[in-house]
């Protein structure tokens, strides 16, 4: 169970979500920042550092572009507000996108195109 308080704007927010073991699997694998249940980590592996919501949106949406391969910036903006549940959270990750040494983006008449650099 994940439990979310605080406001938005003036109204208070009090929301629960609860999520069943492939939920949190799905999750999981959607972040790819844990083990699948049942099967515990490499020893070897270093420990990871936590990721907070930012951090997971941001790796989300770089995986999003990266296993697209090349969107156009109105579909990529489409797919970034479903994501965040926000328009004006869906335009900053795409900002942030542009900005990211991994993505060029290049004009393509009145849209530009965004592309994954491997």
């Amino acid at each position: 169970m994940l439990r979310i308080r605080g406001t938005v704007g003036d109204v208070p927010v009090d929301l629960t979500v609860e999520l069943d073991d492939s939920d949190w699997a799905r999750l999981g694998s959607a972040l790819n920042t844990q083990a699948p249940i049942g099967q515990p980590e490499a020893a070897s592996a270093p420990a990871a550092k936590p990721l907070n919501q930012d951090d997971a949106v941001w790796q989300v949406a770089k995986d999003l572009l990266r296993k697209a391969g090349q969107l156009s910036g109105p579909d990529l903006l489409e797919q970034l507000e479903g994501l965040t549940g926000s328009a004006a959270a869906g335009k900053r990750l795409l900002v942030r996108l542009r900005h990211s040494s991994e993505v060029k983006v290049v004009s393509a008449g009145d849209t530009p195109l965004y592309s994954w650099i491997e």
